[in-house]
């Protein structure tokens, strides 16, 4: 019962975390909005059913019943067709968008369109009779590209920003695991590293730290007199001295103590900056003939410094940037185990459904220490950020990086107006782009739904 209530705990954390997430990703749209003089209807927290809502001067802030997202309502997002025309109001967060766009279609209009014109057209005019009158110079579209580049990019940026704290306090306040100088295992014997024995055989060479005396506990304080500050230091030395007897000083009980030591030459798998094995061309583990001991030291976490945390943002960036740019090929290895027999890809996306049942897993697993499970969450929540940073920057309506680059296009088209003394073409039609954007978000809702169908029937777990 404990287990159950710890798996929901965690779910619980996860869900909150992600709420923040979100809320603070639309208030990076909210600030600048308001600052810059842009009328904002709304600030709410999901999609569909509001559930509860509050107004405070002209904004109603709110709680809708789907949690999977959320979005302000700024006054004319799109310009009107027709000089003098009003503009429409809409939203950041594309789930939004869809349910918006949606719903205008169908809509009577005095000169019926057909096709695509149509869906602009209901787009465009939908909700034209929101705006205020005489606030037509508080909407979105008559900013200067600058000022939507700013107000699109907050939220993303806001993202960012929590990641950073979210992983200061994993790297600074926890600390990574590092190799320590103490001894974690020490074995009875040396086996080759092409064996895939688990124990020991007669042919097997006895493990010179057993032979020493050594046990698990013992920390490494100097080796012939050269004093140990880190394990990579002293198996440098153990590999470089195979058959030499050194003079090796540990700490044991609080009590310092020399013991002799004496590696023997033994095979060893080459590993590469990552730890990972390295293959040759015909794909065999490489490997080396080096002194060993028979020993692996222990793993303790060690606080790093604040600078370490931009360059840990920037691998978990390009790392998620990377699933984002194969996701198609990504997506067909998600269907082929969701409806499959292959397994599920560690490494690959996961929805949100899935991301909770690993905060499930986190916060209910008995055997690690609450400080451990504390530092996993906070990551996690650290990546989740991190996901939302990326996935908003992608070029695409109705995604944030897809109004970016529409402004951006804008702010060159003016540009290269004003340097050929040509007259202002005006703000872009972004309305002509609502087929695309809703073509974008049918294929994002057909992934996301892939996703949680994969997340439920064949789950990716952090413990196997």
């Amino acid at each position: 019962m404990t287990e159950v209530l710890l798996y929901v705990l965690g779910i619980l954390i996860f869900v909150i975390g992600l709420a923040v997430s979100i809320g603070l990703h639309e208030f990076g749209h909210l600030i600048p909005a308001k600052l810059f003089g842009v009328k904002v209807t709304q600030y709410m927290l999901g999609f569909g059913r509001t559930i509860w809502s509050k107004r405070r001067g002209e904004t109603e802030y709110g709680v809708k019943m789907i949690p999977l997202g959320g979005y302000i309502a700024m006054s004319g997002m799109y310009p009107p067709e027709q000089p003098g025309a009003a503009a429409r109001p809409s939203t950041t967060g594309f789930l939004n968008s869809v349910v918006q766009e949606g719903a205008s279609f169908g809509k009577p209009d005095a000169e019926p369109k057909r096709g695509m014109a149509a869906v602009v057209e209901d787009a465009r005019l939908a909700s034209a009779e929101s705006i205020d009158s005489g606030e037509d110079h508080r909407t979105f579209y008559r900013l200067p590209p600058w000022k939507k580049i700013i107000i699109m990019l907050g939220g993303p940026l806001m993202n960012l920003v929590l990641a950073f704290v979210f992983f200061a306090i994993v790297l600074v306040v926890f600390g990574v695991p590092q190799n320590s100088t103490t001894l974690g295992q020490v074995n009875e014997c040396l086996a080759p590293a092409n064996s895939n024995a688990s124990s020991c055989s007669s042919d097997d060479p006895a493990a010179p730290a057993a032979a020493a005396g050594l046990r698990p506990g013992d920390r490494v304080i100097s080796v012939d007199g050269t004093r140990i500050t880190s394990w990579d230091q002293f198996r440098t030395i153990i590999g470089e001295s195979p058959g030499e007897s050194l003079s090796v000083e540990i700490e044991r009980g609080g009590a310092e103590q020399t013991v002799s030591l004496e590696p023997v030459v033994n095979t060893r798998t080459v590993t590469d900056a990552d730890g990972n094995a390295v293959t040759r061309a015909d794909g065999t583990v490489q490997t080396e003939s080096v002194g060993m001991i028979g020993a692996v030291p222990a793993s303790e976490n060690v606080a790093q410094p604040i600078t370490a945390v931009p360059a840990f943002v920037g691998e978990n960036v390009q790392r998620v940037a990377g699933i984002i740019i194969r996701m198609p090929e990504r997506m067909v290895d998600v269907w082929n185990a969701a409806f499959g027999s292959e397994a599920r890809d560690p490494n690959g996306p996961i929805s949100v459904v899935g991301v909770g049942r690993m905060a499930g897993e986190i916060v209910s697993l008995d055997d690690a220490p609450v400080a451990a499970r504390a530092q996993t969450m906070i990551g996690l929540l650290g990546s989740l950020n991190v996901a939302l940073f990326v996935f908003n920057l992608v070029p695409l309506l109705p995604l944030d990086g897809g109004h970016v680059v529409g402004a951006v296009y804008e702010w060159l088209k003016r540009g290269i107006a004003r340097l050929r003394r040509k007259p202002d073409p005006g703000p872009i039609d972004t309305a002509k782009m609502v087929p695309v954007t809703m073509a974008v978000a049918i294929v994002l809702g057909a992934m996301t739904v892939l996703l949680i169908y994969a997340d439920l029937v064949k789950p990716v777990s952090l413990f196997g």
